[in-house]
């Protein structure tokens, strides 16, 4: 990756994150930016870093288990880092599942509702066009 540096701004821009998100990414130590006064900058790593996290949080990961898994390769490296993601995937694909037929059954549920008050509206309009003859 190059040596590219971005400030605080061009950050929050890049990923299309809030400041407030990003600095709290900071503040349970997802990031760790380099600072010069007052400014920050995230280079190349932390801008790896912030890809991986926002992945995991598309996937659903809580951001306690992208922490853990980010401090797993800073401490044991990249083979550990591997499993222990594949762990992490096996059991949110378990989850996303569940949830997937959750949502599937609130579709069928909320389908069924709309037709049958979409009959009822059709029996009322009928009833109202045949008294008005």
């Amino acid at each position: 990756m190059s040596d590219q540096r971005l400030s605080f701004k061009e950050m929050c821009a890049r990923f299309d994150v809030t400041p407030r998100t990003l600095r709290y990414y900071e503040y349970i130590e997802l990031l760790h930016p380099e600072r010069e006064g007052r400014s920050r900058f995230y280079g190349p790593t932390e801008i790896a870093r912030m890809t991986l996290i926002l992945r995991g949080r598309k996937f659903g990961f809580q951001l306690e288990d992208i922490r853990q898994w980010l401090l797993i390769y800073e401490h044991e490296g990249t083979e550990v880092q591997m499993r222990n993601w594949i762990d992490l995937a096996d059991r949110q694909l378990v989850e996303l599942d569940k949830q997937k037929a959750q949502i599937e059954d609130a579709m069928g549920e909320l389908k069924a509702l709309r037709d049958r008050t979409m009959a009822d509206l059709e029996a009322v309009t009928a009833a109202s066009d045949t008294s008005g003859d």
